[in-house]
């Protein structure tokens, strides 16, 4: 780990499994001070059990934002929240045409609503302590497109210049702000994007139906779909860097497939990109 922990407690959202998990667990044991959170009781009692720290917080629920934000304030006492590990979120499945207002609605109350007000409620606690660290978790999705995942890039997307916007204007207070871009791995998100789709998707009424059985088909697979699909742990010390060091990354491109996509997306003509991404 380079540089030195930053005094001050982590919120990290979206704890129940996956990378907030795996990286709240894995900084506890390095000597961070984290705050886990998740979205039911239950989730939180389980995350007890573990011995972390652990509140609810439902980042599509703005009641449950601001009790958690106050009892995470409260936990935190006086050392203060120093970091937002901005983790909380879903992928919401299908062809835009089939996406309605309301799951379009629902896909960024939580995947940047959500987060915005989190770190708008924490940003002057934390700028009266003389900055922080808000790391925000994007996906390779929100440096490409991909067909059948409209609502899910557009979140990812608005994330991207989310954290460019408030790099600018927090800097000057003493903030770092970090993006990290995961590709592939091996997490709850599929089973979760199933849920969603199944929620809002008529997938055999649609003209794209014969493309929903094989989207299904995929989102049901247990393990990895795609090569070099990553584990959550190995995403946990690129996070793990964007709190310690004493100059973190404005980006951490995560597995193959992002630091590939990414050089691809700078390189080639739109109409290639297009027709690798069709393959996909």
């Amino acid at each position: 780990m380079s540089g030195e922990i930053p005094l001050g407690t982590i919120l990290i959202t979206g704890c129940s499994t996956g990378i907030g998990r795996a990286c709240a667990l894995r900084m506890k044991d390095l000597g961070f001070s984290v705050i886990a959170s998740a979205r039911t009781q239950s989730q939180v009692d389980e995350l007890r059990s573990l011995g972390l720290v652990a509140l609810v917080l439902d980042v599509s629920r703005e009641e449950s934002i601001k009790a958690g934000v106050d009892e995470a304030l409260k936990l935190a006492g006086n050392h203060g929240i120093r970091g937002v590990f901005a983790n909380a979120g879903y992928g919401q499945a299908g062809a835009l045409e089939d996406i309605t207002a309301a799951a379009l609605r629902e896909q960024f109350e939580t995947n940047v609503v959500g987060m915005h007000e989190v770190n708008r409620l924490l940003i002057p606690h934390m700028r009266a302590q003389g900055g922080g660290r808000i790391v925000l978790n994007s996906s390779v999705l929100g440096v490409v497109a991909m067909r059948m995942r409209g609502a899910y890039v557009m979140s990812k997307w608005a994330i991207e210049g989310y954290g460019d916007v408030l790099r600018l204007e927090l800097k000057p207070y003493g903030f770092e702000v970090s993006i990290i871009e995961p590709g592939p791995v091996l997490t709850r998100f599929r089973a979760n994007s199933l849920r969603a789709l199944d929620r809002h998707v008529a997938t055999e009424e649609s003209v794209h139906s014969a493309r929903y059985r094989v989207l299904r088909k995929k989102l049901m697979t247990e393990g990895p779909v795609a090569p070099f699909t990553a584990s959550a742990d190995q995403c946990v010390r690129h996070v793990v860097h964007a709190f310690s060091a004493k100059r973190p990354r404005a980006r951490y491109r995560i597995t193959v497939q992002t630091h590939v996509m990414a050089a691809l997306k700078w390189l080639l003509p739109t109409r290639i990109m297009d027709a690798i991404a069709t393959r996909g």
